[in-house]
């Protein structure tokens, strides 16, 4: 198994796999593409950084606004926070949280 920083050549691959055969079954995915990689570095890979439907940049005020909120009302229950802002990983959510918004917030 690699313990490395991803190359965009293994993001391609992964890419093409997903499109022509869909998500899911991640170890299958690893011995089908020859990645080397485990199933569950694939599955973070793709839901964290690759799929299509993410929103990248920087996080806005009023999503600011919104994190601080829901977490006074749920705690660090990051993916019921990311799922009331679209295109946010619950991942995204929860190192902005972790390294501006509790600072902010304390």
């Amino acid at each position: 198994m690699k313990k490395r920083v991803w190359t965009a050549c293994e993001d391609q691959i992964l890419k093409d796999y997903i499109k022509m055969h869909g998500e899911g079954k991640w170890n299958k995915i690893a011995r089908a593409t020859g990645l080397k990689r485990c199933g569950k570095s694939l599955r973070l890979r793709w839901l964290n950084y690759m799929r299509p439907d993410i929103k990248r940049g920087n996080i806005a005020e009023d999503e600011e606004d919104l994190i601080i909120r829901m977490h006074k009302l749920v705690g660090n229950r990051w993916s019921l926070i990311a799922g009331r802002i679209p295109g946010r990983t619950d991942n995204e959510i929860k190192n902005y949280w972790n390294s501006n918004l509790k600072k902010k917030v304390a």
